[in-house]
């Protein structure tokens, strides 16, 4: 339970609305919280860039940055160009324009009299992304630095691409932002000039997915805003920050271990989000914590923040498979550096069905991939609140090659990413490879531990793909998601391989039998954490707290649903979701904010060209008699050489539908 918290050292006022003027003409909307007497008494300020809509996702904003502007700073949230109030066009994600005007929002930002001089950054997915970008820049008055849930290589740690397989969660986020970027800016900002604002919005509208879809490789397309190309252009302190059941988490071990300067780490149990208010708990002081980071680096306090360990995390118990956990039991942890001395690899090799510490004879497992193994693979990215999380995997256990280790005499503590390395054949010059870790409890169950893939093509590197030769042995490292887990003694460890894993991953073009060879040819690497050592002092991070929150009324309540209907006749398996936020109203300003969406995944047994994705959002946006709605639809088809996309855009003033357009395209598949 988050503590809010009303009285500050200094207090607050809030500027709802002002304009931020670049060189180009271009007006960037800010809403900015900051101490009363900040003209008089500057303060460092910290900025949050990020496309989805001040006004609107202040109510989720409020209580964190009013709490921090109550401790000393101007909290400072913009609209990037393009979207929100913001003028201009939002044409991509992390492109070079949102570079170039968050250096020039950073410097006016540093020249208002209300603040010292020194910013920060902080921010949360598309903000914990352009930190680090703009890190990158090095804009002279940049001191710092906060990353939540955040890559550092736009290719392999997005949801774009995964071990060079198309993710089909991309059309997902695609549908999101097609929708989201057709939405017009506030009249009560703007002024007569949102209509104008908004058809130019929705006639330069585009469905992202068809970009994304025709730079399968990675080149310099993903490369840009990619950090990890070049971790030397940062120069300020970072303190990257995820939860275990978050994607982006293993980025925050590579980063520690690629970045010279300084940095810190810290890894929660919690989803998308922030530590002090994201499922699963148990939370944790978050928002003091910052503030340790802001007032060492940004006022030069005596915090004694850096002197802490680099690294802090949280070590998961084992629990049943769920859908959803408010909480996960555990125990918090540190390491004083990353890499760690405290972790070395424990090897089990696939041995036939089992995982072994020795070797057997090898042998030769030929597997038909099943195109509705995947089912239970849960969401791609968890935010906490919803039934998300992957359930029982016994199901797509039956539907893999699995390895099982005997029941474990002592308890594992594992730390880190797991390798899989595998000598594997394939029937077919592409296909894909498919690895999940998975618990198995004394009862049978099997909780989903970390997972990866790989597209075999990219083998040898994600920018120059090399075809298959059919029959050919393999040796391919397949390195599974970063994770902490402790494994009790008694329970077993099992290791599942597939050719597929719908809808995670778009099929391969033809259905393949993948060859596994065991014994020597294939093991386990799994990073183990030793239990024989002196532990190092954590951090004391105190209760979770925020600022007040911000009133709403809400005017139709939310939903989420997520069923499968498989038609035994035909082999077709639909998986299907429902939901939306409903509506609700932000008591001060009156706007009010909604929408729904449902999609659907669906694929034929032994048919991978009839994989197909659909979705249908709703957004609305009003105040008053000011009432607007976008729907949109997307739809993802494939044949043998080329993927089909559909978008579909309308939009209505109150009952009236003032626009209509469609967008197709066929993309040639690569490999």
């Amino acid at each position: 339970m988050v503590k809010i918290v009303t009285e500050f050292p200094r207090r607050v006022r809030l500027i709802e609305n002002t304009w931020i003027t670049l060189s180009d003409g271009c007006r960037l909307a800010a809403r900015i919280w900051l101490p009363e007497d900040a003209e008089d008494d500057p303060v460092p300020a910290i900025l949050n860039y990020i496309p989805y809509r001040k006004n609107e996702g202040m109510a989720m904003d409020a209580p964190d940055h009013r709490y921090v502007a109550g401790h000393g700073y101007a909290l400072v949230r913009v609209d990037i160009r393009g979207s929100g109030d913001s003028d201009g066009l939002l044409l991509g994600e992390y492109l070079k324009q949102e570079q170039d005007d968050g250096m020039e929002i950073i410097s006016w930002i540093a020249e208002q009299p209300w603040c010292t001089g020194a910013v920060g950054m902080i921010g949360n997915s598309w903000g914990g992304f352009n930190g680090l970008q703009m890190a990158a820049r090095r804009p002279p008055a940049l001191k710092a630095v906060i990353s939540s849930c955040s890559t550092d290589d736009r290719y392999e740690d997005d949801l774009h691409h995964q071990g060079g397989c198309v993710t089909s969660y991309t059309l997902q986020w695609a549908s999101t932002m097609f929708t989201m970027n057709a939405r017009p800016p506030d009249p009560r900002h703007v002024g007569d000039r949102w209509r104008d604002m908004w058809f130019e919005r929705m006639e330069n509208d585009a469905p992202w997915v068809e970009e994304w879809l025709r730079h399968p490789r990675k080149d310099d397309f993903w490369k840009h805003g990619s950090v990890a190309m070049n971790y030397d252009d940062i120069q300020c302190p970072i303190y990257m920050v995820g939860g275990w059941t978050d994607p982006y988490v293993g980025v925050i071990l590579r980063f520690l271990s690629n970045y010279a300067g300084p940095k810190k780490g810290l890894i929660g149990p919690w989803g998308h989000g922030y530590g002090h208010d994201q499922p699963p708990g148990p939370n944790m002081g978050f928002l003091q914590e910052s503030l340790r980071w802001w007032d060492h680096w940004l006022k030069g306090a005596d915090t004694g923040v850096m002197e802490d360990p680099m690294l802090t995390m949280w070590m998961p118990e084992a629990v049943p498979p769920m859908v959803h956990y408010a909480e996960r039991p555990g125990r918090w942890f540190s390491e004083a550096s990353w890499p760690t001395p405290n972790v070395e690899n424990r090897v089990f090799y696939l041995n036939g069905h089992t995982l072994d510490d020795e070797p057997r004879p090898e042998a030769r497992i030929d597997h038909l991939g099943v195109q509705t193994a995947g089912r239970d693979g849960g969401e791609w990215a968890s935010f906490g609140y919803l039934p998300d999380w992957p359930p029982d995997q016994r199901g797509d256990d039956a539907l893999s090659v699995c390895m099982t280790s005997a029941p474990l005499a002592e308890r594992l503590e594992i730390l880190g990413s797991p390798v899989a390395r595998l000598t594997v054949a394939s029937d077919r010059p592409a296909a894909i490879v498919s690895v999940r870790l998975c618990d198995i409890g004394a009862t049978g169950e099997s909780t989903l531990i970390t997972r990866r893939m790989l597209n075999l093509t990219h083998r040898n590197g994600d920018e120059r793909p090399e075809p298959l030769e059919p029959g050919t042995r393999y040796e391919v490292a397949v390195p599974l998601g970063a994770m902490a887990y402790a494994v009790p003694s008694g329970h077993r460890l099992r290791l599942a391989v597939s050719p597929t894993y719908w809808p995670f991953a778009w099929p391969s073009a033809e259905p393949v039998t993948l060859s596994l060879f065991t014994g020597e040819a294939s093991r386990l690497e799994l990073p183990v954490r030793s239990t024989d050592i002196d532990e190092i002092e954590v951090p004391q991070f105190g209760e979770p707290e925020a600022g007040p929150p911000v009133e709403v009324e809400r005017l139709e309540p939310g939903s989420y649903s997520r069923q499968f209907h498989y038609d035994v006749l035909t082999g077709t398996l639909e998986s299907m979701y429902t939901g939306g936020m409903g509506r609700v109203r932000l008591a001060d300003s009156g706007i009010e904010s909604g929408g729904e969406s449902d999609w659907k995944y669906s694929i034929t047994e032994g048919d991978p060209l009839s994989a197909s994705a659909e979705f249908n959002r709703t957004m609305r946006s009003g105040s008053g008699n000011w009432q607007v709605t976008v729907k949109t639809r997307s739809t993802w088809t494939c044949d043998l050489t080329h993927y089909h996309l559909t978008s579909e855009l309308e939009a209505f003033e109150g009952d009236e539908r003032v626009f209509e357009r469609t967008w197709r395209s066929s993309i040639p598949r690569d490999i």
